[in-house]
């Protein structure tokens, strides 16, 4: 497996080790890792995802989902079943899973949903207003002036300009 040094970044950057270390993580778990249960992961807009895990045969009491800062855990515990017969082929996996999603900061799950085999999660992110980009007047001598924000500009579209 090709692994790529992080070293010279490491050197020349400030406040960037999470991002190395997930990387890294990232690529040593690539090679052998569990695949099951499959799922996409949707970007439904600037600020929404989607996360669509296959779980046929899961029921909402044998699911668990756990959100933590930069992390959203879902696992799956499949109870015990007695068949009233000799099973002669098992296609149907019936094991339980853990599935691990790292997340952006200020990104929260909105809602989760269990229908035709399938857990969908929604995720939104939420970049608290101090964090936003704004535009600044220069020259207000010791004080700050926000114009405005930027992303409001492109909401209300040529009007706000006009104004």
């Amino acid at each position: 497996m090709n692994r790529f040094d992080f070293t010279p970044y490491r050197r020349s950057t400030v406040g960037f080790d999470r991002l190395f270390d997930l990387l890294e993580n990232t690529a040593r778990n690539a090679g052998g890792g569990d695949n099951y249960p499959p799922f996409n992961i949707e970007r439904r807009n600037e600020d929404a995802y989607r996360i669509t895990l296959a779980v046929a045969g899961f029921g909402k009491k044998d699911l668990e989902i756990t959100a933590q800062q930069n992390l959203l855990v879902v696992q799956g515990r499949k109870r015990d079943e007695a068949t009233s017969g000799e099973m002669l082929h098992v296609g149907i996996a019936n094991r339980g899973f853990e599935r691990r999603f790292e997340l952006a900061d200020y990104v929260r799950v909105e809602n989760a949903d269990l229908a035709d085999g399938l857990l969908v999660i929604d995720l939104v992110r939420e970049v608290p207003e101090a964090m936003k980009p704004k535009t600044i007047a220069i020259g207000a001598e010791g004080q700050f002036e926000v114009i405005s924000d930027t992303k409001d500009e492109e909401d209300q579209g040529p009007q706000a300009n006009a104004a």
